[in-house]
C-alpha cells in the first residue's frame, strides 16, 4: 500500500503473479504503479497473489467500499500505466463505481473481465 491508503477513495489491486509465456509481468506493473500512484491523492495500491485471469495478463481490479468492482485484463506496464491511473480516478469519482463506457480509457473498454456488485450497499458501507 502507498501513503495515500488511509484517505483513499479507491484501491487499485494488481495481480503480481501475472506472466506471459516468456516473462513475469505483474510485479513490474505493480512496481511502476507504486511509483506513479505515490503522488496521486485518493488512490491506494495493493498487490494480490492471483485474480484468476491468467489467460489475460496483466490483470488489475478497481475496488472501493459500497461500489461496484471492475476486473480488467490485457494491461501492460509499457502501454497502459496512464490508462490505469485515469480509469482509477474516474472510478474513484463515481458515486457507485460505475464509469460510463465512453469515459473509460480504450484499454478499459476492451479489457473488462467482470463487474461485480458491491457486497455492502453504499448507504450501509463504512465511511
Amino acid at each position: 500500500m502507498n501513503a495515500n491508503s488511509a484517505r483513499s477513495t479507491a484501491t487499485v489491486l494488481v495481480c503480481v503473479t501475472c506472466k506471459s509465456d516468456t516473462r513475469p509481468m505483474g510485479a513490474g506493473l505493480f512496481e511502476a504503479l507504486s511509483e506513479r500512484l505515490a503522488v496521486e491523492p485518493g488512490l491506494s495500491l495493493r498487490a494480490v497473489e492471483c485474480l484468476s485471469v491468467c489467460k489475460r495478463p496483466c490483470t488489475v481490479a478497481l475496488a472501493a467500499p459500497g461500489k461496484w468492482t471492475y476486473v480488467v485484463g490485457d494491461l501492460t506496464r509499457e502501454s497502459h500505466l496512464e490508462d490505469i491511473v485515469a480509469a482509477a480516478h474516474r472510478y474513484a469519482a463515481s458515486p457507485e463505481g460505475i464509469v460510463p463506457w465512453r469515459e473509460r480509457p480504450l484499454a478499459f473498454r476492451r479489457g473488462v473481465v467482470s463487474r461485480t456488485p458491491p457486497l455492502v450497499p453504499a448507504e450501509t458501507a463504512p465511511a
